[in-house]
């Protein structure tokens, strides 16, 4: 397969090419791999709590969901002097949630995936992980 990204890439799943800003990461015990976007996540950004569902990370779910449900909490035992003003505060709460979680997933994913014993694939990915400041220091 022709490669349409620049450089030598080929570290996904059979050899397959993976984007300049993703690494592979793989567990040494059952040659586990995983693929990630290194840097803000657009998918977390726009769909929230649900990328942590499909990718399985429950750990990460669990975090995300804790943290809206407990701003969702404590927001609304502030009282508000009508609905129209609770509603556009809220939506400025929201805002800053998912930017939150776009800045912070993809560091949060990997971050527990290393904790979880798995390593950078190859030299590329671990250059990759640490440029972002992705890696563990007892990994670097």
């Amino acid at each position: 397969m022709q490669n349409p990204f620049d450089g030598d890439n080929n570290e996904g799943p059979n050899g397959l090419p993976v984007p300049p800003n993703y690494a592979t990461v793989t567990k040494a015990d059952n040659g586990d791999i995983r693929i990630g976007k290194v840097g803000f996540s657009f998918t977390a950004f726009i769909f929230d709590f649900w990328v942590p569902i499909f990718r399985g990370d429950w750990y990460n779910f669990f975090c995300i969901a804790g943290i809206e449900l407990g701003v969702g909490m404590g927001f609304y035992s502030i009282h508000f002097t009508n609905i129209q003003v609770q509603a556009s505060w809220y939506s400025l709460v929201e805002l800053a949630l998912k930017l939150l979680w776009g800045f912070w997933y993809n560091y949060m994913y990997f971050r527990h995936l290393f904790n979880r014993g798995y390593q950078p694939a190859t030299q590329r990915s671990k250059d990759v992980l640490a440029n972002k400041g992705y890696l563990p220091k007892w990994l670097k």
